[in-house]
């Protein structure tokens, strides 16, 4: 990398950290449990606005997995997704009316929480719809794949967000509040995925699965990432760029060690197509609040006027992390 391009990326970051030391007046305190948190815990960082129906169950995972404490910053909910936060022991809570997209789509809220709150610590920042699945994780609480990272002198886990879905139509099973969405959503795309390496950041660039072939069939290019870097050792000088798709500085992003092994890597399972999915995708594009005037989810509100079926005969069933590892979606690397 050039020292002109160094020079670029570190003003970039400073931008970013600026953005987010600015930002912090949005927030209002509803309920800081901060004081509480046990030394070194591991903390859980989340956007949302509206996600009350999920709340119960994403919690509950995340307790199991071994999160400490979850830092939640509520975009001015109508669905009692606030109240119901506000009274949970391990949720410190902040609220804002003020623009997602103003905000750069959430991460400058969470950029300034992070570099408040999450110096030292292992931080997973994570959409309430994303499940984070690592090796061992049916028999190993998180914090142990954390101190594996802190041996092994790691600072960043990346993950493949993978999109989860149903066999028949999304609105064919009704979600109930607290349900494990994965009852439903039970099944993935084994294959059908495009990488390329982004030279400005390092970071691999994923694309694919059913939301190309589905909702973006004759534009794959501008499909969603599928790439997150979701777990960091974080420091108060770091900042994601663009959702949890990268991080500067640039080194933070790398998923291959420079001699061509590979890195243990994990997924985030993907709980989007349920049958909210549809008023979901309706009132994000009538707000306009999402990337490029919310052309993603335009393209799905256009494609579920089709009532699509995502399943097809290479659709695979999900079974648990060893098998994505067998299909190459993620690796346990030298972690045994």
């Amino acid at each position: 990398m050039g020292l002109i391009n160094s020079y670029r990326l570190r003003w970039q970051r400073r931008r970013l950290l600026a953005r987010a030391f600015l930002h912090r007046r949005d927030l209002t305190v509803v309920a800081d449990r901060m004081a509480s948190v046990r030394p070194q815990p591991i903390l859980a960082f989340v956007t949302l606005r509206n996600e009350k129906v999920r709340l119960p169950y994403f919690l509950q995972y995340y307790r199991e997995l071994g999160i400490d404490h979850f830092l939640i910053v509520d975009n001015a909910s109508s669905d009692g997704s606030r109240e119901y936060l506000a009274a949970q022991p391990d949720v410190s809570l902040w609220s804002t009316t003020a623009s997602y997209k103003g905000s750069r789509f959430g991460m400058d809220w969470l950029g300034h929480l992070l570099r408040r709150y999450g110096h030292g610590n292992w931080c997973l920042t994570i959409d309430p719809d994303e499940f984070f699945v690592y090796p061992f994780c049916e028999t190993r609480p998180i914090r142990a794949l954390t101190d594996w990272l802190d041996t092994t002198a790691v600072r960043t886990f990346s993950a493949l967000l993978l999109d989860m879905y149903p066999k028949g139509p999304i609105t064919g099973q009704p979600y109930r509040e607290g349900q494990d969405p994965f009852e439903i959503a039970q099944w993935f795309d084994s294959g059908n995925y495009m990488i390329s390496r982004n030279p400005a950041y390092g970071n691999l660039w994923i694309q694919g699965g059913p939301r190309t072939r589905t909702f973006f069939a004759d534009k794959p290019k501008l499909s969603p990432a599928l790439n997150k870097v979701p777990l960091v050792k974080w420091h108060r000088s770091y900042a994601y760029i663009s959702s949890t798709h990268m991080l500067l500085p640039r080194g933070l992003n790398l998923a291959y060690d420079e001699w061509g092994g590979e890195k243990a890597s994990g997924a985030l399972l993907h709980a989007k197509f349920l049958d909210t999915f549809a008023a979901k995708a309706a009132e994000e594009v009538s707000r306009g609040e999402h990337y490029a005037a919310s052309a993603e989810y335009k393209a799905y509100q256009e494609g579920l006027s089709k009532h699509p079926d995502l399943w097809c005969k290479w659709s695979e069933k999900y079974i648990n992390w060893r098998q994505l590892e067998i299909l190459g979606l993620m690796s346990k690397g030298n972690w045994a």
